[in-house]
């Protein structure tokens, strides 16, 4: 009796099927049976694919990075320091209340609900928190030599509050609020908007 051929699969529709499983469960939350039974492959083959749930939780976590970074990219281009701030807040809005894709930031939920068995999936997890902020701060640094920005701005600080400002948006829409409520909270924070001399 022969063996049967091994299941033929799309090793991206598998990462995506991954990566939304860890996005809404977390590392710790989702098992790697679970991870094979929605990815429609077994438990050898995702090991032989993958490597571990470790490095198939990295590999997702880079394609997650793909969908959050533009965010950044694309926000940091805008002409001011106020136009930086609405586009990534709003960016993370639609992000966070894709109906296709699990409500919350993999990145943000993903930290809380790790163990200290799990600090390197944590490490790497924070790691990534605090690049957004550091490209924010060079930003505002610069706006404020353009006159963008009054001289008393600390543009670290103003860093913190939109990623501060980002994580809450995450946590209340893993929490059922929606999109448009989300975006009042948005323009309230924009409404606040540090005092700009010129």
């Amino acid at each position: 009796m022969t063996k049967g051929r091994p299941r033929k699969f799309d090793k991206d529709v598998a990462l995506e099927t991954a990566m939304k499983l860890f996005w809404q469960h977390g590392y710790e939350g989702v098992s790697i049976a679970k991870l094979a039974e929605a990815m429609g492959i077994n438990v050898p083959s995702l090991y032989s694919a993958f490597g571990n749930k470790e490095k198939l939780f990295m590999a997702a976590f880079d394609k997650y990075s793909l969908l959050g970074g533009h965010i950044y990219i694309d926000s940091l281009n805008k002409k001011t320091a106020r136009e930086v701030a609405y586009s990534i807040l709003k960016g993370e809005v639609d992000l966070v209340t894709n109906p296709d894709h699990p409500d919350g930031c993999m990145v943000i939920l993903g930290a809380l609900v790790t163990s200290s068995d799990s600090d390197h999936i944590k490490k790497r997890m924070d790691e990534m928190r605090q690049t957004p902020p550091k490209w924010m701060a060079e930003r505002f640094a610069q706006a404020i030599k353009e006159g963008d920005l009054s001289p008393d701005v600390d543009p670290k600080s103003l860093a913190c509050y939109i990623m501060t400002l980002n994580a809450g948006l995450a946590v209340q829409a893993k929490s059922g609020v929606g999109k448009k409520e989300l975006m009042k909270v948005v323009d309230i924070a924009m409404k606040n908007w540090p005092f700009v001399a010129y």
